[in-house]
């Protein structure tokens, strides 16, 4: 399957994103989803950094997706496995965020 480049902004800052053909409506709507809630952690005023916004947002659409519930098949098993599964990637991606922001002094 080809991959298509999508040209998006995200809290004014322009991005182009590669995605699967057929797959542009769902990766806009997580664009749009994704400048939803940095906008209104940037309009709240108490953060100003771009990777701290990031960051919340990040954790926080995580938290809310870890909220609702998936389509699973009925079996207890499948059941079990999937909030396993997303807290293991959310404390993967969660290091890696420490990692990048330990490095954030080192930029300036």
């Amino acid at each position: 399957m080809s991959n298509k480049q999508l040209d998006v902004q995200i809290m004014g800052q322009s991005y182009i994103l590669g995605c699967p053909e057929g797959g542009e409506e769902r990766l806009l709507a997580a664009v749009r989803k994704v400048d939803e809630a940095m906008c209104k952690i940037r309009d709240a005023g108490k953060i100003k950094a771009r990777d701290r916004i990031a960051v919340l947002a990040a954790l926080n659409l995580a938290f809310e997706q870890s909220e609702t519930p998936s389509p699973t098949t009925n079996t207890q098993a499948a059941v079990a496995d999937v909030p396993e599964a997303s807290q293991e990637r959310l404390s993967q991606l969660l290091k890696r965020l420490d990692h990048v922001l330990e490095q954030d002094g080192q930029l300036i």
